[in-house]
């Protein structure tokens, strides 16, 4: 009811004058407003009595009065507003652990509430902020340095160009250009540059040639695992390079994590209009406590042990949802390993993916 007031009061009485702008204090301005509001009315009570005569120093004395009683009760509604600006200074200095008492039930509380989330959030960017810093200074730190390293001793004489070698050179290129590759589709996300290109895939084709090339990748940083696919005939309609970022992330987060020897399964089922797809591999799985935060980004859990920017889940959440589908860790059926669930509908619900 109070919002429908605010709509609709808000265009008629936007054209009144501000006349108490100039002034610097809130209070002075509460302490105005209701002192020229009470004196009208009391006129007007006085001008009905005919004009009494009224001692001045009785009338004196109510003023002061109603003047303090003013400045105590502003006071208290004032005090939240001073606290934002305080804090608002501090978080200009980077100290976003300030935060405003919002114990009042009018607009006053709603902003300091509104304050409160808004700190919140900033400090939450900053933290993010600095987890990026952290995170891709190591990542490009670690490949760097490896390829320095194979380069010098190529030009000092220390080994030779052999392919061996120069596969772990190429390896570390690869790592960075799959690091640069992340941040570019994370400032993507940010700009909210989402096209999608949706064509028909065969399913069972699609993840049997995600599942060959992440063989090679496999095979290339030396984990030994097995890939299965079990897939009937299904197709549905989306962006398949899109998908392929999604399952080849996947694909090989379980490679990594499985133990020489284990198996990756990837299992697709049809349910009505959605296809649902199952990444399992035989690792230590994920805890239970991480398996929401696991999709946000920068966050690598227990389970990043050789490496990984924190960025491949949150752009598979990110492309799957732009499908209008869902990504979640389930509780594996075994008592080991990461089942993770990827739910797709066969049809596009609009044409912009969005």
């Amino acid at each position: 009811m109070m919002a429908l007031v605010r709509r609709v009061a808000t265009p008629m009485f936007g054209w009144l004058p501000r006349p108490l702008d100039p002034v610097r204090s809130i209070k002075a301005k509460l302490s105005g407003a209701l002192g020229f509001a009470g004196g009208v009315g009391l006129l007007i009570f006085w001008w009905s009595l005919d004009w009494v005569r009224i001692d001045v120093m009785w009338f004196a004395v109510a003023v002061a009065l109603g003047l303090v009683t003013l400045q105590v009760m502003a006071h208290g509604a004032t005090v939240p507003l001073r606290e934002m600006t305080i804090a608002a200074k501090a978080m200009a200095r980077g100290d976003y652990t300030r935060r405003v008492r919002a114990t009042s039930k009018d607009e006053v509380g709603e902003l300091a509430q509104a304050f409160n989330q808004m700190a919140a959030d900033l400090a939450a960017a900053d933290r993010q902020r600095r987890e990026l810093i952290a995170n891709v200074s190591h990542e490009l730190r670690t490949p760097i340095t490896a390829l320095r390293g194979v380069l010098e001793n190529i030009v000092d004489g220390v080994s030779q160009a052999e392919p061996e070698t120069m596969r772990v050179a190429l390896a570390q290129t690869e790592r960075l250009g799959r690091l640069v590759a992340e941040l570019l589709d994370l400032s993507r996300l940010d700009a909210g540059v989402v096209p999608l290109t949706r064509t028909a895939i065969d399913v069972r084709g699609f993840l049997e040639d995600a599942v060959s090339e992440a063989k090679v990748t496999a095979e290339g940083a030396g984990h030994d695992v097995r890939f299965e696919v079990v897939a009937p005939e299904i197709r549905l309609t989306a962006d398949r390079e899109r998908l392929c970022q999604v399952f080849a992330n996947l694909l090989n987060n379980a490679a990594r994590h499985s133990p020489p020897g284990g198996t990756v399964r990837v299992r697709a089922e049809r349910h009505d209009d959605h296809v649902l797809i199952a990444v399992i591999d035989e690792g230590d799985g994920i805890p239970p406590a991480e398996r929401e935060r696991v999709f946000e980004r920068f966050t690598r859990g227990e389970r990043a042990r050789d490496g990984g920017t924190g960025l491949g889940l949150a752009i598979a959440h990110w492309v799957v949802q732009l499908h209008h589908g869902t990504i979640a860790v389930v509780e594996p059926a075994l008592a080991t390993g990461c089942h993770i669930h990827v739910t797709l509908p066969l049809e596009a619900p609009d044409r912009t993916g969005r």
